[in-house]
């Protein structure tokens, strides 16, 4: 089974609560196992514990991280890591790399990143969207996962929002 884990490099909390939200549920939904936040902010991990907690799934989330050590940790346990920047190769160029990678690590930065990361990197990926990124790994798959012991499910609609209580579960 692949393992994914999404590192989310200075999120400024008075600036970045709603992207660095979306980050968090956009990697849980195409797969990642968990994410790590390199930063202090209860209320980022309140806000995706609750949705983890309401639409099912295992995915945790791991306050104010050390990145050097939980990339470091990642890497001797075999795991590869691929930062997504402005910079690097084009991920087309990529994907087939991280499609065999068996654990892989993706860090996302939001304020100038620290010049370590490059050299930590296995890779340094030209991509701005972490669901480009693991669509292109996961080829489409988790879009269609269920997440067992949800309270609520989303319904597939053409228009508006379906969202039904999953009764006893």
């Amino acid at each position: 089974m692949k393992r994914i884990v999404l590192l989310r490099l200075g999120h400024r909390p008075e600036r970045d609560k709603r992207i660095t939200t979306h980050v968090g549920l956009t990697a849980r939904m195409l797969g990642a196992e968990g994410m790590l936040l390199a930063s202090d902010d209860s209320g980022i991990v309140q806000s995706l514990e609750d949705v983890v907690r309401r639409w099912g799934g295992n995915f945790y989330i791991k306050n104010n991280v050390s990145f050097k050590q939980e990339i470091r940790n990642w890497k001797e346990g075999g795991g590869k890591v691929c930062h997504l920047s402005m910079y690097g190769v084009n991920l087309p160029d990529l994907a087939d790399e991280l499609k065999k990678c068996d654990k892989l690590m993706i860090v996302v930065g939001a304020e100038k990143v620290p010049p370590e990361i490059y050299q930590l990197a296995d890779w340094n990926a030209e991509v701005a969207a972490v669901a480009i990124t693991m669509d292109r790994i996961a080829e489409g798959e988790p879009l269609e996962k269920e997440f067992p012991g949800a309270e609520l499910t989303i319904v597939p609609a053409e228009r508006g929002k379906h969202v039904i209580e999953n009764a006893g579960e």
